[in-house]
């Protein structure tokens, strides 16, 4: 695990000290122990490996806009408001100067990485407008926690006292693990991909011949141990695939971290861990990871040899297997009174459902809900509902560069052909070999350069767009 880094925040609105005395310890969700609150936790925004301390990234948590960057005065990253104070123009679309501090793309305004302005270029000498708290802008408090980039959302005087959540198994042994992940911008909300995965009846049904089978279906027995402010705990002792693969533990941490643990004696330990940051209402960012602790080295060699992008693809195949009717889903949810009304606008008479109750039971009780006053945006198309260019590809450093070599390969096929055709009449003429020869390896080339770029371009595609009808739906 990378060791954890905080930042002090820089808020202009709020310079002034507050009135009550912070506590030594402060729970995610924020002091109150009779409300949650979703601004007052760490959320993660990237994979570490993904990110390039030359650019500059833009994302948004909890609708606010932010850009990322490394900060190399300070030796961390950085996610500040992308407003700048002068004309707010974004400051992700500005750059990194020359020493390092951000510089705003309109003006030139730069600023440290706690959101201190540096310089006013249009400003005679001896000004000192860039003092002032409205040059300042808000610098949110950044961790760095098992291979991701955490921002935490609420007043930075908590977030040091916050813990940022974390896998324990992985935590608690790290060595021994091997871990796949990936990362996908979803066109529905956070709550909704946190009902999704906390459900595991779905699985043989809804990812048939993809992870599942329904032939594995059977009665899902689930039961919730322990239930508090903070998550819960639940247990599923046949586990899935009929108790082929043992029993089920299942964790949730409030607000966005849960987990599935089981134990195959044929495969050893496996995790199944989804992170999920709000972005705004009807949209989120899925963290998942899959770590492995394998009952054989040779497992452990096989997942390693795995290129990331190429098990990006499949991943974002099972992603895609319920990314339509999610969609619609929370739309009629929300028309049945959303959260509020959960035990009435589901009907949820087996325990297979006992995670999904509870987590809606979290929110009330707790007064947990999410943008609980934005209303979904409009639906999107299926076509825009399975884009994945720009995100998860585009974002992704390694399907990006996957992507790249693949059309750089592409292009070299073609070129390389339409070379071989136009020396094939100055070889006639002035080589030894035959022209029927020449027309006969001319035409194998060709045809093995065609299929060859036939299946880049199908691979290309799978980057750009994922499959328009699931498997469970062939015949």
């Amino acid at each position: 695990m990378a060791a954890v880094q905080l930042q002090p925040a820089l808020d202009p609105e709020a310079l002034t000290p507050p009135t009550e005395p912070i506590p030594h310890s402060v729970p995610a969700g924020g002091p109150d122990p009779q409300r949650f609150d979703w601004t007052a936790a760490w959320y993660p925004v990237a994979f570490l490996r993904d990110l390039d301390r030359s650019q500059l990234s833009r994302f948004t948590l909890l609708e606010q806009d932010l850009v990322l960057w490394w900060d190399r005065q300070g030796q961390q990253w950085r996610a500040m408001a992308d407003r700048c104070p002068h004309r707010l123009a974004p400051l992700s679309e500005g750059r990194i100067a020359e020493d390092g501090l951000l510089e705003c793309p309109y003006h030139g305004w730069a600023f440290t990485g706690e959101g201190a302005c540096d310089r006013i270029p249009q400003q005679p000498d001896g000004g000192k407008a860039q003092g002032s708290a409205r040059a300042c802008v808000r610098s949110f408090p950044t961790a760095e926690c098992q291979g991701l980039l955490f921002v935490y959302a609420g007043p930075g005087e908590l977030a040091a006292q916050t813990p940022v959540p974390r896998v324990d198994p992985i935590e608690e042994d790290p060595e021994q693990w091997v871990v796949g992940d990936i990362f996908r911008d979803l066109p529905y909300d956070a709550l909704t991909l946190l009902e999704n995965v906390m459900d595991s009846s779905h699985v043989p049904f809804t990812h048939h011949k993809s992870v599942g089978n329904r032939a594995t279906a059977s009665p899902v027995e689930l039961e919730v141990v322990e239930s508090d402010r903070q998550g819960f705990t639940g247990f599923w002792a046949a586990g899935p695939r009929k108790g082929t693969l043992g029993s089920q533990h299942t964790r949730f941490i409030a607000p966005g971290l849960m987990w599935h643990d089981l134990t195959a004696k044929q495969f050893g330990r496996t995790l199944t861990v989804v992170y999920v940051t709000p972005i705004r209402k009807g949209e989120c960012r899925v963290f998942a990871r899959f770590p492995f602790k394998f009952s054989s080295p040779r497992f452990r060699l096989l997942f390693k040899l795995v290129p990331r992008w190429f098990s990006h693809l499949g991943q974002n195949a099972v992603l895609e297997d319920d990314q339509i009717f999610l969609h619609w889903q929370e739309r009629y949810f929300e028309q049945a009174g959303g959260s509020a009304q959960a035990a009435k606008a589901f009907y949820l008479p087996t325990r297979a459902d006992r995670f999904v109750l509870e987590l809606h039971r979290w929110i009330q009780t707790y007064q947990a809900p999410l943008f609980p006053d934005r209303p979904l945006p409009p639906p999107r198309t299926n076509l825009q509902l399975l884009d994945r260019f720009q995100s998860p590809t585009q974002p992704c450093r390694a399907c990006r560069q996957a992507l790249a070599r693949i059309q750089r390969l592409r292009t070299a096929l073609i070129l390389g052909t339409i070379a071989l055709w136009a020396l094939a009449p100055i070889v006639t003429v002035f080589g030894p070999v035959q022209p029927g020869a020449i027309a006969v390896v001319l035409g194998a080339i060709t045809l093995i350069a065609g299929s060859t770029g036939f299946a880049l371009g199908q691979l290309e595609r799978k980057f750009h767009e994922g499959r328009r009808i699931p498997p469970r739906n062939h015949t």
